[in-house]
Order: structure tokens, then sequence, then C-alpha cells
């Protein structure tokens, strides 16, 4: 079983990542995946570069799964996985798995996720088109 939290340069196995959450009593798994689109407002996306400071960035990805279990207490165990480096249109950038007992509220406590990553967690993209890159906030 690998790390619930991590930040990691290869690419990430959606498969991989929803293995470290079972447990006989589990009876959902969701997922959320977030992958590089080609478009962001009418600009042809090239590529995205993240940057993170990974010790730092796993431990807020930690924070957000003992969030989430705070908050949705019918879930039991979360797992994030975020990429770094170079990611081309379709590379998967992030993964994240929670598991419960039952769906119910688990996509609720999923949305919190990906919105909390975003908010708190030191992870920096970088988008780069033909015309130039900026780095973004989300």
């Amino acid at each position: 079983m690998g790390k619930l939290f991590e930040i990691v340069q290869d690419p990430i196995s959606v498969d991989e990542v929803v293995s470290r959450l079972a447990n006989p009593a589990i009876g959902a798994v969701v997922t959320f995946v977030g992958t590089v689109r080609g478009d962001t407002d009418g600009r042809r996306v090239l590529y995205l570069e993240y940057e993170a400071y990974p010790e730092m960035a796993e431990q807020v990805l930690a924070q957000v799964g003992d969030e989430v279990r705070a908050r949705w207490t019918e879930v039991q165990q979360v797992a994030i996985a975020h990429r770094v480096g170079r990611l081309d249109i379709g590379d998967v950038a992030v993964v994240i798995a929670l598991s419960a007992a039952h769906r119910k509220q688990t996509f609720d406590a999923l949305r919190y996720a990906i919105d909390r990553i975003k908010e708190i967690v030191p992870i920096w993209k970088k988008e780069v088109w033909a015309d130039g890159a900026e780095w973004k906030s989300d």
C-alpha cells in the first residue's frame, strides 16, 4: 500500500490510488481525476508545469484528508496524489479517492477536498501556450 497523501513526478495510476483504500468494511469509493485540458478561456494550452514544496504539500494534503473525515464522519479514508513537473494534454494531474461504508454525502466530501486543495496546498501551476505562459492559482 502506498502513502495516502503524496506529491509525485511519475504518472499517477488511478487504480493504484484507489487500492490504498482497500478495506472489507467499505461499500463505496468515489474518485476525482483531474486531467490537463487543452483549452483555457479560448486559448490553446500546450502543456502545464506544476511545482510544489513536496514535504509541506503532503502535510497539507493530509490536513485536507483530516478535514474531510471530521466533516463527513462516514468517510473512512482519503487518499490524494498530485503530480508535479511537465504534464501534457490529457495527463492526470491529481487523483482524490474517498472510501465509506455507503455513498451518502461522499460526493459533497469529494467536492470539498478538491476545492480545499486549490485553496491551501502549496502547489503552483504554470499554463504554457504558443504565445506565452502564466502562473495560475488554480
